[in-house]
């Protein structure tokens, strides 16, 4: 598993911060699978899941 920051998904995947971010308000991208929330708080992404995702598989 290859967790990562904001910054890289957006390197990674081409969405935006805000894009990133509208998908996890509505519930598009799910917490515990693609995303998680650090013990500082911070968000997490699951890069590989995310990429699983983009490639049509579901979630």
């Amino acid at each position: 598993m290859s967790l990562v920051l904001i910054k890289k998904v957006v390197e990674q995947t081409g969405y935006t911060e805000q894009a990133i971010r509208a998908k996890i308000k509505k519930g598009v991208w799910p917490q515990g699978v693609l995303w998680n929330k650090a013990p500082d708080g911070r968000i997490v992404f699951n890069l590989s899941e995310i990429q699983s995702w983009m490639a049509g598989k579901k979630v």
